[in-house]
């Protein structure tokens, strides 16, 4: 991917000392291609109001995500429609060099994102688009889907995890 679809590039120079706010809204053209990459029917709203902040780590990002979307129901293929509604804590860094790499660093679930960039700017818009589609659960679940799965006779995620096999044995035992 040469440019990403919802790009919205920012120059480290343009971000001052004072906070900077803002709010991206994508455009009609930039959701049809970002729900053709993440694989969604459609997405009819997405918006991101962020602060951005210098600090002595890096630039931080925060704000919230607000987008409007269907996602296919992962039994019957339907499409959903999904509310998300996302805050976000991103810190940007300066991309390491992989000589330089001491160790691995482990971040909390408390802890902020970290997001390497170069060439002095960052990418508000791929970001948000990333924080969109981590925040999208993987296996949605339509209102038909456990109908339709007893229909073709697929088990309930009770009966097929551990505790479902456990208790299918105990019934051929007993």
């Amino acid at each position: 991917m040469d440019q990403p679809e919802f790009s919205h590039i920012v120059k480290l120079s343009d971000i001052g000392a004072k906070p900077k706010s803002g709010k991206l809204v994508a455009n009609a053209e930039e959701r049809d291609a970002l729900a053709l990459r993440f694989d969604l029917p459609q997405i009819s709203s997405l918006t991101g109001s962020y602060k951005l902040t210098a600090t002595e780590r890096g630039i931080a990002f925060t704000g919230q995500i607000e987008s409007d979307l269907h996602q296919s129901c992962a039994t019957t293929g339907e499409a959903i429609p999904v509310e998300v509604r996302e805050e976000f804590d991103i810190l940007f860094v300066p991309k390491a060099d992989p000589d330089e790499l001491e160790e691995e660093i482990e971040l909390t679930e408390d802890e902020c994102d970290i997001v390497e960039y170069e060439r002095a700017q960052i990418d508000l818009g791929e970001t948000i688009a990333q924080t969109l589609y981590l925040s999208l659960d993987p296996f949605p679940r339509g209102p038909n889907a456990d109908e339709v799965a007893r229909e073709k006779g697929l088990k309930s995620e009770a009966e097929a995890g551990p505790f479902g096999a456990l208790a299918a044995l105990k019934d051929k035992l007993g």
